[in-house]
């Protein structure tokens, strides 16, 4: 295949970074054939890091070469601090288990409940076919329902149980990673873990069931109601909730695989973060960032982390900003059917988000003209803002909740409900033609956006 890059296909938990999947409802991914994609040549040596986990990038990488790890007792939380970064590691989670043998002694963990496994076969009766829905890396997903009749004192609730294939892609350490942070975490914006089944060889995780599936499917899938201006606003800012929590933690989280079919909803749109396989204990004290394998997906990963391993949560932030993006234009981060430079959305896309005369051009037309102008030229710059090449001016995710929350309850105040019978002319009406996009404080900043007495969004000049 020449100088390029080969991996597999797989699920959002894939130790690796991703190149163009095409994820299911929670996360997940049907089966589906050619599962090889090529990537850049000069990005050959930066998606794995060596074995060794120092950090190097591994420069002996093969056609269709993994990430996955093979040794199912490492520890969930590895991150490797590089030789220039100081201070001590001091975890924020009260219980890490790093071993499935350690696990099956306790007696309970974090807030989550233990499941038999003929529990969660009478939940999805007997792991039905049609109760698929979905499969990934991880293996199998099904839908279930889980009451008194089937664990004692149970509330009737509906769930979604993942069940963790011995010869897939993922492992223990996925599954161990997924409890220890969710088992350990609460959020409105995470996605709930209610509990987990390690018996004998069996490997599975109940969680919370989120009856609109991902953000991906609702976005880029046919046959599903489209969202509206008012309501992708409000998933930008339920995520962008999760991110600052994880991000606000005693000792920060870094998500690290930031994406729409990450983002699940429920049956109110309420948006949260799914698939912890990969999240990262982030840097603490005098540390600037930890050092790991390079993991994620292509299309949402910060460029400096693929060039060098150094992660940190303005990681994440780039990741954030290429979701806003394809809120904002209806198109996917990566989309092989489009030509040229449109295959990549930041690439293409960017740097038309700060030219006005160009960013309505670009707009998602499924929106049919629902927003003010001048907040959505707000939130493009916003993106733009999130996808700088410098991690030190993109915005911390908490600057960035709280500018959404004030475009949010603007918008609200300025376009009420438009049903469906006002035509296009009225709802242009009601638009706000764009003036000159000011700070919190006042004063111009030739259209970007400040928090404060009109500074940029981290108080550090741009560079871009």
């Amino acid at each position: 295949m020449g100088n390029c890059l080969c991996m597999k296909k797989s699920s959002s938990y894939q130790q690796g970074v991703e190149l163009g999947d095409s994820p299911d409802a929670f996360g997940v991914h049907k089966k589906e054939k050619g599962n090889l994609f090529c990537s850049y040549p000069s990005f050959l040596r930066f998606f794995l890091g060596d074995k060794s986990g120092n950090g190097t990038p591994n420069q002996g990488l093969s056609e269709g070469s993994g990430a996955q790890t093979s040794n199912p007792s490492l520890a969930s939380s590895c991150a490797q601090e590089d030789k220039g970064a100081k201070g001590r590691r001091s975890p924020s989670l009260p219980v890490t288990i790093t071993d499935v043998e350690d696990f099956r002694h306790m007696h309970g963990y974090g807030n989550v409940q233990i499941f038999r496994y003929h529990e969660l076969r009478l939940a999805t009766k007997n792991f039905r076919p049609d109760f698929v829905l979905g499969e990934g890396g991880f293996g199998l997903v099904y839908k279930g329902v889980i009451d008194n009749k089937i664990k004692h004192g149970f509330p009737h609730t509906q769930v979604a149980v993942k069940e963790l294939n011995p010869e897939g892609l993922q492992g223990d350490k996925e599954w161990l990673a997924e409890i220890n942070y969710l088992g350990n975490l609460s959020h409105p914006n995470l996605v709930k873990l209610i509990g987990y089944c390690c018996e004998d060889e069996h490997r599975l995780l109940v969680y919370e069931h989120m009856a609109r599936g991902s953000l991906e499917n609702l976005l880029f899938r046919r046959g599903y109601k489209n969202l509206t201006w008012l309501t992708r606003l409000k998933i930008a800012l339920d995520a962008a909730k999760g991110l600052a929590f994880l991000h606000g933690a005693e000792r920060p989280i870094i998500y690290r695989d930031f994406k729409t079919s990450n983002i699940l909803l429920d049956a109110n749109y309420n948006g949260k973060l799914s698939d912890f396989g990969l999240a990262k204990e982030g840097p603490m004290g005098e540390q600037t960032h930890v050092s790991t394998r390079v993991m994620g997906t292509y299309g949402y990963a910060a460029p400096e982390y693929i060039l060098t391993g150094h992660l940190t949560a303005m990681s994440d932030v780039y990741g954030y900003g290429v979701v806003l993006m394809e809120l904002l234009l209806g198109r996917k981060a990566l989309d092989n059917t489009r030509k040229g430079r449109e295959h990549n959305l930041v690439d293409w896309a960017r740097p038309l988000l700060i030219r006005n005369n160009k960013i309505f051009k670009i707009i998602d037309p499924r929106m049919d003209d629902q927003y003010t102008e001048d907040n959505m030229l707000k939130v493009a710059r916003l993106s733009y803002d999130c996808l700088s090449q410098s991690p030190k001016v993109r915005p911390l995710m908490s600057e960035v909740v709280g500018i959404l929350t004030d475009l949010l309850k603007n918008e609200q105040r300025l376009v009420p409900p438009l049903s469906a019978s006002v035509s296009p002319e009225v709802r242009r009406e009601r638009r706000v033609r764009p003036t000159e996009v000011r700070s919190a404080g006042g004063s111009p900043l030739d259209g970007r956006i400040g928090v404060g007495g009109g500074s940029p969004l981290n108080g550090l000049p741009r560079v871009h």
